[in-house]
């Protein structure tokens, strides 16, 4: 008899209750029964959207193809977010889409651009000639937690091709990010690969797009923003990535410039940190620390798409798909997505020097760590981006038909926060409100936003 979809999804929510929800994972893989780690176990949603522990809610904020606040249409494929405090116990979300140009469907102009000519050209980074304008961007939502509703939503940066990640700065602006190395061509008027900002506001309207060159042309993919030094630190999506610092003329005044540079092991360069089986010459294990030094990059606009390939002969350390990055607790954490022996992620967490950024650095160096490598799907697989709670966890979203949010304690316990099991859909986007009273993630090839509240942990 062959099952149906209602059948399907209480099966796996029974699976995720029995099997992954009941347990906090140590990095040596064995299993044990918790009640200190997590929130127990993933309880199955009568809905059949998404799985979470007892006492936990969540609702649907926002979807794809609705009209928004300016007109326009809530483009689809939502991916990495930021919060910001708003007056009135209201949160500003930025979200990023990772639409490509001729992506219509998607986009926030109708299947056929019906709507484009809502938006004054002036507003677009890249037009494509009108026929092919790019359909990335952000969109910015305005959430109040009283009403626990969406008080607000807009279209706020346009003309940008898959923006993926990025990240928030301590100025109260959006680092939005293309994950593309598309050229100027017959469609596209200009060169992709940049980052952009974006401020963080509740009032209605687009921010003139300008891409902050200085910051390199690569694929990108997350940024942290260190607020003692300024310097924004970079993942490349890449499976031979590197990962970057920019380090600004002046803090918070992004657009004059700066320098920018790569990581490097400073007792083995060109260092493999992939752990890939007959690819690195040596293994890095978790739990050590390496200092790290870090290395001038020239022609950063790259046009040849090279800079990661010229960094690595040049002496920086090569990751496998470097993705979520943040800042918490005077360290950096990021995921590589195709990390480790199985390929199936890695989390680095780095310690910047004392002297981060000045001729003192190599008095006392930052310090990378491999933080985790559970080299277990039942455990983690394909982290992307990833968040830092307000009580000190990372939460990644996975990057798989059947997703989960996963948290780490600081001490490497994983445990499981919810399970998307409506859709195939990866999850994307995580991040807690400036109160920490909700989680925000997106369900991206479904284009929703969810808001999940309950018992959090304090920081």
């Amino acid at each position: 008899m062959k099952a149906t979809r209602r059948e399907f999804i209480r099966a796996s929510a029974m699976v995720g209750l029995g099997f992954l929800g009941l347990y906090k994972f140590s990095e040596g893989h064995e299993l044990k029964h918790s009640a200190e780690v997590g929130y127990g176990p993933l309880l199955p949603d009568p809905k059949g959207v998404f799985n979470l522990p007892k006492g936990f809610t969540y609702k649907i904020i926002s979807k794809q193809g609705s009209t928004m606040s300016d007109g326009l249409l809530l483009p689809g494929k939502g991916d990495g977010m930021a919060t910001f405090q708003a007056k009135n116990n209201r949160t500003i979300l930025i979200r990023n889409h990772e639409n490509t140009a001729p992506d219509f469907k998607n986009g926030p102009f109708g299947n056929t651009n019906e709507l484009l000519s809502k938006v004054d050209k002036k507003y677009f980074y890249d037009f494509g000639n009108g026929k092919m304008p790019g359909l990335g961007g952000t969109t910015t939502l305005i959430y109040d937690h009283t009403t626990k509703k969406v008080e607000a939503e807009f279209l706020s940066l346009i003309g940008t091709i898959r923006n993926c990640a990025g990240g928030p700065t301590p100025w109260n602006t959006w680092i939005t990010c293309e994950e593309t190395v598309e050229r100027a061509n017959a469609m596209l008027e200009k060169d992709h690969g940049f980052t952009f900002e974006v401020p963080a506001t509740d009032k209605i309207g687009l921010t003139q797009p300008v891409p902050l060159k200085a910051m390199g042309r690569f694929n990108h993919e997350a940024v942290a923003v260190d607020p003692k030094t300024g310097i924004v630190y970079q993942t490349e999506d890449d499976g031979e990535g590197l990962i970057y610092r920019f380090i600004p003329k002046t803090q918070t005044k992004l657009q004059q410039g700066g320098k920018l540079q790569a990581l490097v092991f400073r007792d083995q360069r060109s260092f493999d940190t992939r752990n890939w089986p007959g690819t690195s010459p040596s293994t890095m294990e978790t739990k050590k620390s390496f200092p790290v030094s870090w290395i001038d990059l020239e022609d950063i606009e790259s046009p040849h798409n090279d800079l990661r390939h010229r960094g690595f002969i040049k002496g920086a350390a090569r990751f496998a798909r470097g993705e979520g990055m943040w800042y918490g607790n005077n360290e950096i954490y990021f995921a590589c997505t195709n990390g480790g022996s199985n390929k199936t992620g890695q989390i680095f967490r780095y310690k910047p020097s004392p002297y981060e950024g000045t001729a003192r650095e190599t008095e006392s160096p930052g310090n990378l760590e491999l933080f985790a490598e559970p080299n277990n799907t039942d455990i983690l697989k394909y982290c992307d981006n990833l968040t830092i709670a307000p009580w000190g966890d990372i939460v990644l979203s996975e990057d798989d038909a059947h997703p989960f949010l996963v948290g780490i304690t600081p001490q490497g316990e994983y445990y499981k926060i919810g399970e998307n099991i409506g859709y195939r859909s990866e999850l994307a986007g995580a991040v807690f409100s400036p109160n920490g009273s909700t989680l925000f993630v997106n369900i991206q090839h479904a284009g929703l936003t969810l808001a999940i509240e309950g018992p959090w942990l304090k920081a």
